[in-house]
């Protein structure tokens, strides 16, 4: 039995265990759907579309469309701490439902402080209840950063004001699997810039208990969705990156499958928003771009519904899935100071970047060579 035929079965056992539960909601996915006017050949193409975002071989489409259909066996708790409520908006704000969002609608979401009617006393009764009675079963999702200093209480909430701190750690001891939503909660966000007055820090670095980050200011819905369709189908965590991101949502830089990748390899880059260059497509390192450091998969997953991302759009990419980032990517829309050849390595280490590529040298290497063409064309003119 080779790797995917193990794996398959895996899946397969999971799909059953799934079945054996209870299931919470009163309509079936596909009357769901129906209902919102989503045809069945459009949802076995999401499946199909989140089986090879996985990597994984076309006949695990019908594997993901049945775990889809068994979403609501796993109760799923969303935390709010120290952010901007950005990675929910990524995932349920568009012009028109999703399915992405339609599947996470669909999972049991028990609790989640922006989309529930509940306030106050009731909300905290409603949460109390709810890691009582999924103990073990449900899957905990942080979005923000998690305060320390001052024994957490930068941030208090509810009516008993208990901290953002022990109301997460409490949380954590009875989940199934944990989920970092966004770069506040994975690395602790720009909550965490110097000088960090609050102690903010990513849920990792608070409990115990493994956990998955899945960083961006925001992630992508598909991202989101992508990662929770891996754990609901398999039981297990992805395979991870150092930093404990899923591989196959950030195992690759943003240089790598940047569409302006051609123009990089060219030497042609942009010398000034506006220029002739940025109207043609041109290279963005010289206006700050960080995609050669920053490991992501936005040039094919886009976001507003694949709509666009933000080099497609003319600005250069910010970093921001990438750990302190408001710390070492900046300035926001020049080079990183010392981004000149020998100087470049050094830089590249300091931001964790895992791996000295030629392509990181060649970033020196065309930084060098335009500095030359530059001063050739002011002779000839």
């Amino acid at each position: 039995m080779n790797g995917f035929d193990a794996l398959y079965a895996k899946a397969k056992d999971r799909i059953q265990a799934l079945s054996e539960l209870p299931s919470i909601k009163e309509e079936s996915i596909e009357e769901m759907l129906e209902g919102r006017g989503i045809e069945r050949r459009d949802f076995m193409k999401w499946a199909a579309g989140i089986t090879a975002m996985l990597a994984l071989p076309s006949q695990f489409t019908p594997l993901f469309a049945e775990a889809a259909k068994m979403a609501d066996r796993v109760p799923l708790v969303w935390l709010h701490m120290a952010e901007c409520t950005g990675c929910s908006e990524s995932l349920i704000r568009s012009d028109a439902p999703t399915i992405d969002s339609l599947i996470f609608d669909y999972i049991s979401l028990e609790y989640h402080e922006t989309l529930m009617a509940a306030a106050g006393w009731q909300a905290e009764e409603n949460l109390a209840k709810t890691l009582k009675d999924y103990a073990g079963r449900y899957i905990l999702l942080v979005e923000g950063g998690v305060p320390t200093a001052n024994n957490g209480h930068y941030l208090t909430l509810g009516p008993q004001g208990r901290t953002g701190l022990d109301v997460v750690t409490e949380a954590a001891h009875g989940a199934a699997a944990i989920f970092s939503i966004g770069t506040c909660s994975s690395f602790g966000g720009i909550q965490a810039a110097a000088p960090n007055p609050t102690g903010a820090k990513g849920v990792d670095k608070v409990i115990s208990q493994a956990v998955i980050n899945v960083p961006g200011c925001p992630p992508s819905a598909n991202n989101i969705v992508g990662t929770l369709m891996h754990y609901l189908l398999f039981g297990t965590l992805p395979a991870l990156d150092r930093y404990h991101r899923p591989k196959w949502a950030y195992g690759n830089r943003i240089h790598d499958l940047c569409e302006r990748r051609g123009h990089f390899d060219a030497g042609e880059f942009v010398e000034s928003f506006g220029d002739e260059g940025a109207k043609d497509g041109w290279c963005l390192y010289k206006q700050g771009c960080k995609g050669p450091y920053t490991f992501n998969n936005c040039s094919t997953e886009r976001f507003n519904q694949g709509t666009n991302w933000p080099i497609g759009a003319g600005h250069g990419c910010m970093g921001c899935s990438e750990p302190d980032f408001w710390d070492t990517m900046g300035p926001l829309e020049k080079p990183i100071q010392s981004h000149l050849v020998m100087g470049l390595n050094a830089t590249v280490d300091k931001i964790g970047t895992t791996l000295l590529t030629a392509t990181v040298v060649g970033i020196g290497a065309h930084a060098v060579a335009s500095i030359f063409m530059n001063k050739k064309d002011e002779k000839e003119g």
